[in-house]
């Protein structure tokens, strides 16, 4: 099972003979901490700052990088999360002083995707170096200051042009083409029992399908345990608010009978078909890059326990070559997510 934050791509539509050339529309998701906190120590460590007069500043270690930093492919654009706190010792042996070297930190408080360069606060301390240390400070605020952003601006650079490399895949130049077909829906069917799925799969030709094209269906039934009440869980699904928040993404929600919904910037769409409080939502499901025509049956059935509710989904008609796609994305965006979001995986008191 992929982890979030591991780096694999999830829900990835790659361009096939029988679906929408989506060009990059389905989102992938990259962790760049690691890579971001070795980046930035390189950056940083060693960097020596001038100043006639007074003795060469050092900046000797990244003491402090505390945050986390992600880079996602969404419909094609990368979009960067990034938010750091950073800590930075610097030495500076000073040429004409009552004491032989001057010692202190540099703070980073908000590194992130929301702040230019210039708007990072460069905040500086001394630790020792007596009263002559006060003129490094001053040094420091003022034309430190700016080669430190310039520093931190080229990790926003790095971050875009050499991690994110791979998040825009290549598409398929040569494309087959699809002849439509009037064949009645016609039906072969194999069940197959794993760990945790019940796997039901079918072959159809769908009149309704404007490819025409024959689509390998599959069902899926997972269970999973959330640490809250019932009710809190069927608002997670039912709150566009809530929604948002653990999607990450933009929302559209008519929470009615027959109602339009679209998640994930409209990569999922759908309808509700069933809305039966604290108990069970059925809705019509699909891919934005699935065949025009094509939806999946989702249900969500809810039992509360003593300390925790299960969640029973069943999805079917999905078609086989996103069966795994599916599986993933419930699994990875939705369950791990809401519990993330929420805390629904701690213990209820």
């Amino acid at each position: 099972m992929a982890k979030l934050g591991e780096g694999d791509p999830r829900w990835i539509v790659e361009d096939r003979p029988d679906a929408t050339n989506v060009n990059n529309w389905h989102w992938s998701e990259k962790n760049a901490s690691g890579w971001s906190k070795e980046k930035l120590k390189e950056l940083l460590e060693g960097v020596i700052l001038k100043k006639e007069g007074l003795g060469d500043v050092s900046l000797t270690k990244l003491s402090k990088c505390d945050g986390e930093a992600t880079a996602n492919n969404r419909k094609g654009k990368l979009i960067f999360f990034f938010e750091w706190v950073l800590t930075i010792d610097w030495t500076c042996t000073l040429d004409d002083a009552d004491a032989a070297e001057a010692k202190g930190t540099i703070e980073i408080p908000n590194l992130s995707e929301e702040n230019e360069p210039h708007e990072l606060d460069v905040n500086v301390t001394i630790t020792a170096g007596g009263s002559s240390a006060e003129a490094v400070k001053t040094f420091l605020r003022k034309d430190g200051t700016k080669q430190i952003q310039d520093k931190l601006g080229q990790y926003m650079v790095a971050l875009r042009e050499e991690f994110a490399q791979d998040l825009i895949l290549p598409t398929s130049q040569n494309k087959k083409s699809v002849r439509k077909s009037k064949t009645p829906i016609t039906s072969t069917a194999s069940t197959v029992k794993t760990n945790d799925t019940l796997v039901h799969s079918t072959t159809m030709s769908l009149n309704n399908v404007s490819l025409g094209s024959k689509v390998d269906v599959r069902d899926l039934s997972l269970q999973h345990t959330f640490k809250c009440r019932v009710g809190e869980l069927y608002n997670v699904f039912t709150v566009t608010e809530m929604v948002a928040a653990f999607t990450r993404n933009s929302v559209k929600m008519d929470v009615s009978k027959g109602g339009k919904f679209e998640l994930f910037g409209g990569n999922i769409m759908g309808n509700f078909v069933k809305l039966e409080a604290e108990k069970q939502i059925v809705q019509t499901w699909r891919f934005k890059s699935w065949p025009d025509g094509h939806y999946s049956t989702v249900t969500l059935d809810m039992k509360e326990g003593d300390d925790s509710t299960e969640l029973f989904l069943t999805q079917t008609n999905i078609p086989a070559s996103d069966y795994e796609r599916t599986k993933e994305g419930w699994r990875t965006y939705y369950w791990e997510s809401i519990k993330r979001t929420f805390g629904f995986g701690a213990t209820l008191m």
